[in-house]
């Protein structure tokens, strides 16, 4: 295992830093630096740069458009983007829908959805959790019953993500009422402009508008959006989670705020408290920890060797360190991250601060950063995972 860049990896970081650096939006920095909010205006530009310039799909291969990087390069161009300020990638199209349309999909649905995913145009949402399955997925109930060429789609989701953006939703829908649970789920490509289609936002603790409810009403939908077979939906879905799971860890992030939480501590004066760095220097023993086992993989990949079987792993690490740097933020505000005041999260607010600017969204990070060990696989289940297929 050689966890050491090679001269050709850091000349392609070298390369990626120079890029972002000329073209990543100096607004969209600086809201992302300071923890401002993001508008899809924000993500959809950085989105079309990218698109642009052949990277949106970063991960992707040569032959389906990508830049086809190896497992290294990837990772290094995460890690400047993260550091660079660039707001993290929206990932339902290109990192979770694309590579099962890319394993399973047929030529006609690859032709027609993999170029909007790349150049950024299409917004894509994620149709997985219901009330009442959101780690058992195996339970979902929204029905698809096909009739002819088409299929009549009834039921509901939750939790949608920025579900109120999206032009197409990838979902889970039950097929076969039947048979043991994970044999009768299908995976459908559904256009959330069709009639029958309703989004209801779920306003959260801090009054943001980030996850919906989507209802699905006599939904029609063309068979030919059906990704593989019938009825095989649950290993379609196994393979997505996979890739959710990596992308979940987020460890580039976790270095960018490590550092804005220094800074946070250092202005309000908590820096110089041994009780408090000690707290920071244990954070960033984690944080070091999980970049090491992401390397891991990326090595094992790289030599061609059996990739190691962590992204629950990386997904519980990685969710519980961002949980902790926001909680560290927090305290770091102290009294002054208790306002919930939204304008003071948006650029260009004139009003009066309570306590420094850089405390206005500690508080509501904090609260919406309690979701992270629960989505994507809650980790009281990965840890059943893990001790199934990597413990044995």
């Amino acid at each position: 295992m050689d966890l050491n860049f090679t001269a050709e990896e850091l000349a392609f970081r070298a390369e990626i830093r120079q890029w972002v650096a000329a073209n990543l939006p100096a607004d969209i920095s600086h809201k992302v630096h300071n923890a401002l909010r993001l508008n899809k205006d924000d993500l959809q530009r950085w989105a079309k740069l990218l698109g642009k310039q052949g990277w949106h799909g970063w991960a992707w291969p040569q032959q389906f458009g990508g830049p086809g990087w190896n497992a290294v390069q990837r990772h290094l161009f995460e890690e400047e983007c993260a550091l660079a300020g660039a707001p993290r990638i929206v990932p339902f199209g290109p990192v979770m829908v694309a590579p099962v349309i890319m394993a399973f999909g047929t030529l006609e649905q690859q032709q027609r959805h993999l170029p909007g995913i790349m150049s950024g145009e299409v917004w894509w949402s994620q149709g997985y959790s219901e009330p009442g399955s959101g780690s058992d997925l195996a339970s979902v109930k929204c029905r698809a019953e096909r009739q002819g060429d088409k299929y009549i789609v009834n039921g509901q989701k939750t939790w949608t993500t920025l579900g109120q953006f999206g032009d197409w939703i990838f979902c889970l829908v039950r097929t076969d009422p039947t048979v043991k649970p994970q044999a009768g789920i299908s995976f459908l490509l559904i256009d959330m402009k069709s009639p029958g289609v309703t989004v209801r936002p779920i306003i959260m603790l801090d009054g943001e508008h980030e996850v919906n409810e989507v209802f699905f009403d006599n939904v029609e939908v063309p068979a030919e959006n059906l990704v593989g077979e019938e009825n095989k939906g649950w290993t379609y879905a196994k393979y997505l989670l996979a890739h959710e799971r990596t992308n979940i860890a987020d460890v580039n992030r976790a270095k960018r705020e490590l550092e804005r939480l220094k800074r946070i501590a250092k202005a309000e004066g908590v820096y110089d408290d041994t009780r408090f760095r000690d707290q920071i220097a244990l954070l960033e023993v984690d944080i070091v920890a999980l970049e090491m086992m992401v390397l891991r993989v990326l090595s094992a990949e790289k030599s061609g060797k059996q990739s190691l079987d962590v992204a629950g792993l990386l997904k519980i690490r990685g969710s519980e360190i961002q949980q902790r740097y926001t909680e560290l933020l927090m305290l770091a505000g102290g009294p002054f991250s208790l306002p919930f005041i939204h304008e003071a999260m948006e650029a260009g607010w004139q009003g009066d601060y309570v306590g420094a600017a850089h405390c206005a969204p500690l508080a509501s990070h904090y609260f919406n950063y309690r979701k992270t060990t629960i989505y994507g696989g809650s980790n009281e289940v990965q840890r059943n995972i893990v001790a199934q297929t990597v413990l044995g």
